[in-house]
């Protein structure tokens, strides 16, 4: 049973840092290179395109450094003022 909506426990992609996926990529090759054999056609497969996925990935440009980039609050431009109270304050109690 689920707490909430978006937990970890929820099936998503893990969001990986460069070096992370580097070293996943070096790892993945070192596995293929010392498969077996007898080992199944399914899982060479599987792991070949793993493989492929993550040199694809690696390949494209990294993203702007987050000093560059725009806040996702600033691309729209709307409302760019100071906000106001969300809700007007409750009259004191009168015993």
């Amino acid at each position: 049973m689920r707490s909430f909506e978006g937990q970890f426990s929820d099936n998503r992609p893990l969001k990986r840092t460069r070096e992370e996926k580097v070293r996943l990529l070096a790892e993945l090759k070192e596995t293929i290179r010392t498969m077996k054999p007898h080992t199944s056609p399914e899982l060479r497969t599987s792991i070949a395109g793993k493989i492929k996925e993550l040199e694809a990935d690696l390949a494209a440009p990294p993203p702007p450094p987050r000093e560059r980039r725009v806040p996702s609050h600033q691309q729209d431009q709307f409302g760019n003022g100071p906000r106001g109270p969300r809700r007007t304050p409750r009259p004191p109690r009168d015993f």
